[in-house]
This record gives C-alpha cells, sequence and structure tokens, in this order.
C-alpha cells in the first residue's frame, strides 16, 4: 500500500479522513494524492462560451487558495504529498487519478445520505464505492488515532468472495487487527447453522485459524446484523465487498455495501467483487 488517494472538498468529514489517510500513509510509508475536483455552477459547467472563462478561473483559483491553508496543517509535514485539481465529477476524477498514479487505496469522507436523497441521488461517496475497482475507506467522524482491533468482514462466503477476502485479510494484516469474519442469517435466505459452517470452512482452509474467528448473526436484514454484530463486538472497522453495480440494477436492487456507507457510524472498508 505505497499511493494513497484522499479525495476533498475542504469539509470536516473530508479532513478527518485526511488524518486517518496520514496515519496509514505514515506507517506504510506511502505517498498521498490529494485530489479536489471542481464544482462549476451550472451556467458554467454546460456553456462554451469563451467569455464565462475568467469566472471559471475564479472557481480553480478559490481551490487552489484552499489547498494552501489546508497543506499547512502541522500533521502533513511529515508526508510526501502531492495535490491535484479535478474539473468533472468526482467519481470521474477518482478513476482516472487511480489509473494514472497507481493507486492503491481510496480514504474519503462521507456526509452519508438517507431517505429521498439516497434513492435518488446518492451521496458522492456512495457513487465513488460503486464505481471503484481499488479498495475505499470511508471515514465519518473524527479519530485522535486510526486503531483496528476488531476487523469485522461479512460476507456470504461464496467462491467470487475470494479475492475481496484475500484483499480485506491484507489490511487486517497491515492494520495489526483481528478478523471477525461474519455471516448474517435472515429469513428470506436462511441457512441451518452447519450449512453455514460447511461454507465458511471450506472459505478458510488455507487460512491459519489465528488470523481469523468465524461468526453467524441472525436478523432480519443483513446490513442490520452486520452494524448490529459490530457495535456488539466494539469492532472499529467493517469490511464488505460490493459488485459495483450501476443503472437500473442499482436502482432496483440496490446494494449492502452501499446501505453500510451511507448508514455505519464507524468507519467502512468495500472491496470490489471482480
Amino acid at each position: 500500500m505505497k499511493k494513497i488517494l484522499v479525495p476533498t472538498d475542504f469539509s470536516p468529514q473530508a479532513e478527518h479522513a485526511l488524518k486517518v489517510a496520514v496515519e496509514i500513509a505514515m506507517k506504510g510509508d506511502a505517498e498521498l494524492y490529494l485530489l479536489h475536483s471542481v464544482e462549476m455552477p451550472m451556467h458554467l459547467a454546460n456553456s462554451g462560451d469563451s467569455g464565462s472563462l475568467p469566472e471559471a478561473v475564479y472557481f480553480i483559483k478559490l481551490a487552489e487558495k484552499k489547498f494552501e491553508t489546508l497543506l499547512k496543517e502541522p500533521y502533513l509535514n511529515n508526508v510526501v504529498l502531492h495535490e491535484a485539481i479535478g474539473h468533472g465529477e468526482i467519481y470521474n476524477d477518482i478513476k482516472e487519478t487511480v489509473a494514472t498514479n497507481d493507486i492503491d487505496l481510496i480514504v474519503m469522507g462521507s456526509h452519508g445520505a438517507s431517505g429521498f436523497k439516497e434513492m435518488f441521488i446518492g451521496s458522492n461517496t456512495e457513487k465513488v464505492v460503486r464505481t471503484s475497482d481499488i479498495p475505499v475507506l470511508v471515514i465519518k467522524n473524527e479519530h485522535s488515532a486510526f486503531e483496528v482491533a476488531d476487523f469485522v468482514f461479512a460476507t456470504d462466503f461464496t467462491d467470487e468472495c475470494h479475492e475481496p477476502f484475500e484483499a480485506a485479510r491484507s489490511f487486517a494484516q497491515f492494520a495489526g487487527a483481528k478478523m471477525h469474519l461474519l455471516y448474517v442469517n435472515t429469513p428470506s435466505g436462511f441457512k441451518t447453522t452447519s450449512e453455514i459452517y460447511a461454507l465458511m470452512r471450506k472459505f478458510v482452509k488455507h487460512v491459519p485459524e489465528k488470523e481469523y474467528t468465524l461468526n453467524i448473526y441472525n436478523d432480519y436484514s443483513v446490513e442490520k446484523g452486520i452494524l448490529s454484530f459490530a457495535r456488539d463486538h466494539e469492532a472499529q472497522l467493517i469490511g464488505i465487498s460490493t459488485h459495483g453495480r450501476k443503472g437500473l440494477s442499482h436502482f432496483f436492487n440496490g446494494s449492502i455495501s452501499e446501505d453500510m456507507v451511507n448508514h455505519a457510524k464507524m468507519p467502512v472498508i468495500t472491496f470490489k467483487i471482480p
């Protein structure tokens, strides 16, 4: 984990994420890439009129000024940091930055979204989670120190989740955390305890037992089960894999990982299913 991207809108939530990213970077001797996407007013974004250029320059200069202020923060003194200004949709700017710079991890803050806004708009963070091919660590609150002793990784223990699990396992080893592998048993997808444990044992047969615990939690929905289990076990981080659904499939079916990003109070890290 040598290159970490932190998208910022200069909000308190974005700074919470930046501080966590600094801790991770210092622990892993990684470089930080700080990205701000300039949100142009609609009449400028859609205009091809060269007369609007001075107004567009104003917004870019404003972003540069905010960068200048942020980069004076003492907590940034001991990390290698690259800053950039994007000019498109945030998730497109992020995708381009990840590809261009071979980024390993995205760390970003989130306000969350709920109700009508969540259904029809969603948060920028949710869109990044849905479109990212690399892990995304979502930070909601300020952390005086980002320490992960207990890491809950929820999965259905199917073959397609092996690759996300290995990525989560690597992150747990980097953080020095114990993984608590979780299967949430729901009425709509009920399995017997013996069936679930058979799935689990097959899934982790190549992993040393000291690295993980196996857990079954019964609840009415997967999301509620993950949140309740993590809270009951005082975990510091939730991990989950995402399919990255788009379009009508996303709208009608939703995504547990995106719901977790919006609703969890603790940090959530997502891993893309190939």
